[in-house]
């Protein structure tokens, strides 16, 4: 695997043959700060025991997409304001995706799943080291239409294109780079500008939803918006409720 050009907007990129785990890599060298500094990177095309939301195993067969878990040191000061990264990362990767994906609809699904013509093509974790932030994602890239993991889920090959693997990465690097920086200096999801930018590419928003939640309840109503905080606004028989966390099944349309 070449990643040259993402080499250059990295502070440090190493490329794995294969790891179990990108996040879990990650966390553990992160502990040296001074080696792993802010917007570190660890990818690999064959990742054998990574997990998304709620614990769920994320496993694909080598070589058929592609695992980048970035480092995040510059954190907002204002914990809740934190509570943007993973939108921020499902926006810079749909917009990576969207560029290379002409004529399709690149959507992303609260919080950060990316969808392309409302199929999952990538899943995005961000977990807390207590100093820091690590957002893994993982891209269906070469994976065969028979290889999906499941009927909502799509790849670069399903849909007929030769993924850039370098491309991808690069321009997902620069336009998360940017949104934190944002993020970072205004403290404020609307000053920045982040909360239109993340509510014009969600395509959850005013939709039927069912949102599964952490304690095992649903909640089923009418996305209505994103909050302050990043938190999913549904309007639940005229109640609003607030969701933090939570894994969302959109409504079909018809």
């Amino acid at each position: 695997m070449d990643f040259a050009q993402a080499a250059v907007v990295t502070s440090r990129l190493e490329v794995l043959a294969e790891s179990a785990s990108t996040n879990a890599a990650l966390r553990t060298l992160s502990a040296d700060a001074e080696a792993w500094p802010h917007l570190s990177v660890i990818v690999t095309d064959n990742q054998t025991a990574g997990r998304g939301r709620l614990d769920r195993s994320w496993i694909a067969p080598a070589g058929s997409a592609l695992a980048v878990s970035v480092l995040i040191r510059e954190l907002p000061s204002r914990p809740e304001a934190i509570g943007w990264i993973p939108l921020v990362a499902g926006l810079a990767m749909a917009d990576a995706v969207a560029a290379q994906l002409a004529g399709h609809e690149v959507a992303v699904k609260w919080p950060n799943d990316v969808l392309v013509d409302g199929h999952k093509i990538c899943g995005i974790l961000a977990e807390s080291t207590g100093t820091a932030v690590i957002v893994g994602s993982g891209v269906n890239t070469a994976m065969a239409a028979d290889q999906l993991p499941i009927p909502t889920a799509t790849s670069f090959a399903a849909l007929g294109e030769v993924c850039d693997g370098d491309r991808l990465i690069t321009d997902y690097l620069r336009r998360l780079d940017g949104l934190l920086s944002a993020l970072v200096a205004w403290e404020d999801s609307d000053r920045s500008g982040i909360h239109d930018a993340v509510s014009a590419r969600c395509a959850t928003l005013g939709r039927e939803v069912d949102v599964d939640l952490p304690d095992g309840s649903i909640v089923h109503g009418t996305a209505t918006g994103i909050d302050a905080d990043g938190r999913l606004r549904i309007d639940v028989a005229g109640a609003l409720h607030v969701v933090s966390a939570g894994d969302v099944v959109h409504a079909r349309l018809t």
